[in-house]
């Protein structure tokens, strides 16, 4: 029996994480088949068969599980106490092998704005051969990912980290940029194939952005959001933390603002980024782009295609469709542009534009824009 069924095994047996995992393992001396003796005699395992069923399902999907134990496992995850035993890969796995890299997050109830600031830094950032993470949710998430994905001749790489299996696709409307990611970047969970999305997962996968990230972009955000957890992570793991100001009267800046008071950088465009990541990682970025030469040839890139992966199992949720208001900030927004960004049909967004105007929520301004009141 390989090391990874009995890591499975431990992993995915009722009431053990990773913290208990590795406690498990200093109470045997590391010794695998000792930890498995002593998970026995206490409760019900993870059956061998069930676990040699995972690693079938995920050979059959074009899934690599990664253990603690590989080397192409991420050095700066394995720091952390509770790192997860095993990751679940699907895409370029060479990407975690990355010098380089920044995540970016913030808001899922982003304005046009912030998702256009986190796709251009995003796209500056890949061009320069800093590698974008994020964790595929909607808003901020989402726009770094596609400003990645458009770098390099459209050809850029970018790494979401997700709260669900990585056969899972969440939100729904996320289909088309997950086998993009996919096939030009890696999807990475903790999580067993099948996972649908729970509440709980999202805030223990910010952690992982965090440890694989050099540092963390804060783009629009909540003062108690995930994102300002994420960027707190990240700080508790010595990493540089970075913040987009915004209006003091928009909730959504209250988190990075408050990161900025706190020492955060000021981040105006990915030069500011650059400026600190240079410092320490160029010379590390021109070495890896050696290592990595003749990685694209075609026997070398992973095979992705939608007919390989099992079809998700979408999780059924109210819409979550960001209301109008929130896509308009007070400094104004362009109509025609809040129009395509909105998702809705010409005739239902003039009659909600409408609605607004009435009930006081937002005033027309010369050059064809809106803005809320404030």
């Amino acid at each position: 029996m390989s090391d990874l069924i009995k890591i499975l095994q431990i992993i995915n047996t009722d009431g053990i994480g990773p913290v208990t995992f590795y406690k498990l393992l200093q109470k045997s001396d590391h010794n695998l088949d000792q930890a498995l003796a002593l998970l026995a005699a206490k409760k019900a395992v993870f059956s061998q068969s069930e676990a040699e069923d995972m690693v079938a399902k995920a050979q059959k999907t074009g899934v690599q599980i990664i253990s603690y134990q590989d080397k192409t496992y991420p050095e700066a995850l394995r720091q952390l106490n509770d790192a997860p035993p095993v990751l679940y890969t699907l895409g370029n796995i060479n990407l975690l092998k990355h010098p380089a890299s920044v995540a970016i997050v913030g808001a899922r109830n982003a304005s046009i704005g912030g998702r256009k600031m986190a796709s251009h830094i995003a796209y500056d950032l890949t061009e320069n051969d800093v590698l974008v993470i994020s964790g595929m949710a909607r808003g901020i998430d989402c726009a770094a990912h596609k400003g990645a994905l458009y770098a390099k001749n459209k050809q850029g790489p970018t790494i979401a980290v997700l709260g669900t299996g990585v056969d899972e696709i969440y939100p729904p409307e996320n289909n088309d940029i997950y086998y993009q990611i996919a096939e030009q970047g890696l999807l990475v969970s903790e999580f067993p194939l099948g996972t649908a999305a729970q509440i709980s997962n999202f805030p223990r996968r910010n952690r992982i952005i965090a440890a694989l990230s050099a540092g963390t972009l804060v783009v629009e955000a909540g003062i108690h959001s995930g994102s300002l957890i994420t960027a707190q992570q990240a700080l508790e793991q010595g990493k540089e933390i970075f913040a987009v100001p915004g209006s003091p009267i928009e909730s959504r800046s209250a988190g990075p603002n408050h990161l900025i008071k706190q020492g955060a950088i000021l981040t105006e465009n990915a030069d500011d980024i650059l400026n600190v990541l240079s410092i320490t990682q160029s010379k590390q970025i021109k070495n890896y782009q050696l290592e990595l030469k003749g990685l694209d040839k075609p026997e070398n890139k992973a095979n992705i295609s939608r007919q390989k992966i099992i079809e998700p199992a979408i999780v059924e949720t109210p819409t979550e469709k960001v209301p109008l208001l929130e896509l308009i900030s007070y400094e104004g927004v362009d109509i025609d542009e809040l129009l395509r960004n909105s998702g809705l049909e010409q005739a239902d967004f003039f009659m909600q534009i409408l609605d607004l105007e009435f009930a006081g929520k937002i005033e027309r301004h010369a050059g064809n824009k809106v803005a809320r009141i404030k």
